[in-house]
């Protein structure tokens, strides 16, 4: 941990459990860099898509409660998602209801500089009525829209708001004082001992908070939004709730199997996701669930190894491309396995491996160079490789964790990459061509 705090790659709060003791926990950086408040153990972060699970349980008590039904179309709830009949919650919660994302939606539509709220996206689906992706349960893709609809859901079922509901019933009863939904610009409020979030801007050449790049900023327009983001947390609170999903106190084993169960679309594939929780089985280390996210310069997660009572928190505030979440050799060290080193090769070696590949679907990847270090284009990102030998490269900063070999000839020359992400089924190749 001092090690990739010291490159630059690693800037929060970090904690690792076995059995509910904790071994490690520390804290490195800065919490405000414009004071030089430092990071402590019970700094609050924003936990980004990791508030996605607590959506997921509020959803699971309401089961529970005989108030909804997992296989209830969403327009039960809300009638102006009629256009989307198809579309249960289940599908929600499992990522496969294939509505268009809401971000690029509001991209096109939203003209004001006024904060967007659920209620204005739910307008905005009945105004455009876009299309869905694909047909509920036909495929898996990530939905952050998916997650607003089932806070709305929450809101409109429990008769509270989204962050009434999840402190009545989640945070009050398991005694997490310091977690709450907290909406920084749109409901402004004083919060002791808070971490502010920094994003490198390619504008001002440095890292700065959203505050600093205007009110225009996507994550400054979308900060009256719930359900995929907005709960903020620590340290300590994250490991009572890691403990309180060992025990019955919100719900049964029943429950929480279903919740951390792998869901299947309608050809019988695997989703590697649950309710709220990316699902992982791994020969060596057992069953894990996990989660990630990113959002205004906060990048966090969450593993709970469920085999061997083993979990991992990350908290940090920093999101640049240096940024990573150091897992895996983290996983390493308790499983009693020999860490994963970088290796340094040489410009030659790296720039062979940049080109333009053709992927099996007929489509042209790019691998390129720039700087001393290749990189993936991601949209306006760049998604950097790192080596850890002379032709595996893992992707930096991405969880679960995406891995790139090159595939050589004897002569030297490359003839392809092979792409894999084991947790969510990824295992493809691309042949160089240019």
């Amino acid at each position: 941990m001092s090690a990739v705090y010291k490159e630059g790659s690693f800037n929060g709060n970090i904690l690792v459990a076995e059995k509910g003791t904790i071994i490690y926990q520390k804290s490195f950086g800065l919490a405000n860099e414009k004071t030089q408040q430092k990071l402590d153990l019970k700094t609050r972060f924003e936990l980004a898509s990791v508030s996605k699970q607590f959506t997921a349980m509020g959803i699971v008590q309401l089961y529970k409660q005989g108030k909804l039904q997992y296989d209830d179309r969403i327009s039960k709830y809300l009638p102006e998602m009629a256009a989307y009949s198809d579309i249960t919650i289940k599908n929600l919660l499992t990522h496969t209801g294939g509505l268009p994302d809401y971000m690029e939606l509001l991209s096109k539509e939203w003209k004001t500089s006024n904060y967007v709220t659920n209620q204005d996206v739910l307008d905005l689906f009945v105004k455009v009525k876009p299309a869905v992706l694909f047909k509920p349960g036909e495929k898996w893709e990530y939905s952050n829209t998916g997650y607003l609809i089932l806070a709305s859901i929450i809101e409109k079922v429990s008769g509270k708001s989204f962050g009434e509901y999840l402190s009545d019933k989640i945070f009050k009863p398991l005694k997490m004082n310091n977690t709450f939904v907290y909406r920084r610009w749109y409901k402004p409020e004083k919060v002791n001992n808070y971490a502010s979030g920094y994003i490198y801007s390619d504008s001002l050449h440095r890292k700065a908070t959203p505050d600093e790049l205007g009110k225009d900023y996507y994550v400054v327009l979308l900060d009256g939004i719930v359900g995929d983001g907005m709960v903020n947390s620590n340290l300590e609170d994250m490991l009572k709730w890691d403990r309180a999903l060992y025990t019955d106190k919100l719900i049964n084993k029943a429950d929480k199997d279903q919740i951390f169960s792998s869901s299947k679309t309608l050809d019988g594939k695997e989703t590697n996701y649950g309710f709220g929780w990316r699902v992982d089985n791994n020969g060596i280390y057992g069953k894990i669930v996990s989660h990630s996210g990113g959002w205004g310069g906060y990048i966090t997660y969450i593993e709970r190894d469920l085999d061997n009572d083993k979990t991992i928190i990350a908290l940090q505030n920093n999101s640049t491309e240096k940024t990573a979440i150091p897992v895996k050799n983290i996983r390493k060290i308790l499983y009693n396995q020999p860490i994963e080193q970088k290796v340094v090769l040489d410009v030659a070696t790296l720039k062979l491996y940049a080109g333009k590949y053709l992927t099996d679907a007929g489509k042209e990847k790019e691998v390129l160079f720039d700087d001393g270090r290749l990189y993936i284009p991601y949209g306006d990102n760049k998604m950097f490789l790192v080596p850890v030998s002379k032709t595996k490269f893992i992707m930096e900063g991405f969880s679960p964790e995406v891995t790139y070999e090159f595939i050589v000839a004897a002569d030297g020359s490359v003839l392809k990459y092979r792409v894999r992400q084991p947790e969510q089924g990824v295992d493809k190749e691309a042949t160089r061509i240019k």
